[in-house]
């Protein structure tokens, strides 16, 4: 539960198109964002600033095919963030397991007094 979790790297998968995106070049090893607009429903164009986006974060890196660029997955980079994802949920589950520990003690003093 010590690694600090990266707002920007968090933003990027946040967004589910991004996600299918992912999704998409992991199945295929790589892809262009004609390749990917081709399999969602968003413009090329659109596809193009989402990669730009899991660029910049590491998700994604890109190497020239012709006249576009290929896209692949990071997949360090992509462990980092199912690291980080391991690491916030475990931290939560122990947070709730302290909040039904409260609610139950509190619950068997309220049956204590009845």
């Amino acid at each position: 539960m010590t690694s600090t979790v990266d707002d920007d790297l968090w933003s990027a998968v946040g967004d589910p198109t991004r996600r299918r995106m992912l999704d998409l070049l992991l199945a295929a090893g790589a892809g262009t964002a004609t390749s990917l607009s081709e399999q969602l429903p968003v413009t090329r164009q659109a596809i193009a600033k989402h990669l730009g986006v899991l660029d910049r974060v590491g998700l994604v890196h890109a190497t020239p095919a012709g006249r576009e660029r290929r896209y692949r997955v990071d997949e360090a980079q992509l462990a980092r963030a199912v690291a980080q994802l391991s690491s916030v949920g475990a931290a939560w589950d122990a947070r709730l397991r302290r909040i039904k520990r409260i609610a139950e003690a509190i619950q068997r003093t309220k049956d204590q007094q009845q």
